[in-house]
């Protein structure tokens, strides 16, 4: 067996989800459309690998998300795994939404952070072992910095108290 490090290739502040879904020749195509009904003025890049026969598959309504999207499946490539490349909305806007999707078998994560994914590769194939979501924490928050925290909230419409 062999392990690799894929690092997540995107712009500044598109967010992007990664998971596992099966039944890949419609997946893309509905995941798509579910995204967009999620949330309005949303654009999307999705992709999927699917493990017959052999190609990433694309939907979305914008070109380069589609693209980022596309090109970090395949880096991936394992099957049946897809990326959700976005702009207009956060992952909490639409990740149960996609969690509840029936061809969706998980959510390996979903940020705007730097991402890894840990991609074992077997003489059958790939398969995604887990995700590194940004960089490690180092210190505990201090109430200047909870104040902050609560702050931005509000700015971005999530009222906390």
């Amino acid at each position: 067996m062999e392990m690799n490090i894929i690092d997540i290739k995107k712009d500044e502040g598109v967010e992007f989800i990664v998971g596992q879904g099966n039944f890949s020749i419609f997946t893309v195509d509905d995941l798509a459309k579910t995204l967009l009904t999620c949330v309005a003025g949303i654009k999307i890049g999705v992709a999927m690998n699917e493990a017959k026969p052999k190609l990433t598959r694309v939907a979305g309504n914008d070109e380069h998300l589609k693209d980022l999207a596309a090109n970090a499946a395949l880096k991936i490539g394992a099957g049946h795994v897809f990326v959700i490349m976005m702009r207009g909305a956060f992952p909490i806007n639409v990740l149960n939404t996609v969690k509840a999707h029936p061809s969706v078998c998980t959510v390996y994560g979903a940020s705007e952070n730097p991402f890894q994914v840990i991609v074992a590769k077997t003489n059958l194939g790939c398969s995604v072992i887990g995700v590194v979501d940004g960089t490690s924490a180092e210190k505990i928050e201090d109430k200047f910095m909870k104040r902050e925290r609560r702050d931005l909230l509000e700015k971005i419409g999530y009222k906390v108290e």
